[in-house]
């Protein structure tokens, strides 16, 4: 029932994928630590930000990533962004906070098409993306990233929606947005890029959600 719920309220949309990009078996792959952000909608609207929310989906989400890979039979590792944000690993992680929105833009943003990404998937953070790896100490060999953004309807909110709906009105819920990329670190290359939405029903700080999230969103993806 709970695998039902979730992928009835998770939407993935166009997966992107370089053809000819895919890992070899028993790939090593760093998980880069999820960049995740989630707030409280609160009864005006206004969204405060929960560190205890945010690490919780955090926590599940790396779980849930390190799971899948093994059960694809490649060998995952954490690597701890906060920690490496000096210097050139930090400079590369910045970067591809900037590529990874202008793919989503290009991809998902009505009429966002970029004119230089008419066609084709084409995106890299280039060659000092290795520098990751040489920091991770494990020689791995492509790195997931992971964003996401959200919020959770408190109860002053909740109760905003039913009056809403009273008397026909519409009161925005709160809702996650989250996107995950798949780099070849020994060319920079983005070689795979998917992006999902989930209701205010979806709670993404339960363990056994994020897994479930985590499997939807790498369906697409060359592993």
């Amino acid at each position: 029932v709970l695998v039902a719920v979730v992928l009835a309220a998770c939407t993935t949309t166009n997966p992107q994928t370089m053809t000819g990009a895919t890992p070899p078996a028993a790939a090593r792959i760093l998980i880069v630590e999820p960049d995740v952000q989630l707030s409280i909608l609160n009864a005006s609207g206004l969204q405060e930000p929960r560190a205890d929310w945010s690490e919780a989906a955090r926590t599940g989400l790396a779980e849930a990533f390190a799971t899948n890979l093994r059960t694809q039979g490649h060998t995952p590792a954490a690597f701890s962004a906060v920690n490496n944000m000096d210097g050139r690993v930090g400079q590369i992680i910045r970067l591809h906070e900037a590529v990874a929105f202008s793919i989503f833009f290009n991809t998902y943003a009505p009429g966002g098409k970029l004119p230089t990404k008419a066609s084709g998937f084409d995106w890299t953070l280039g060659e000092g993306a290795a520098a990751i790896a040489a920091a991770s100490g494990t020689e791995a060999d492509y790195a997931l990233f992971t964003v996401v953004r959200g919020s959770y309807s408190s109860g002053g909110r909740m109760a905003m929606v039913l009056v809403g709906a009273a008397l026909g009105a519409a009161v925005p819920m709160g809702g996650q947005q989250m996107y995950t990329s798949l780099v070849d670190l020994r060319t920079g290359q983005v070689i795979w890029f998917n992006f999902a939405s989930a209701g205010s029903g979806v709670d993404m700080r339960e363990a056994a959600v994020a897994q479930t999230l985590v499997e939807q969103l790498l369906r697409s993806a060359p592993l």
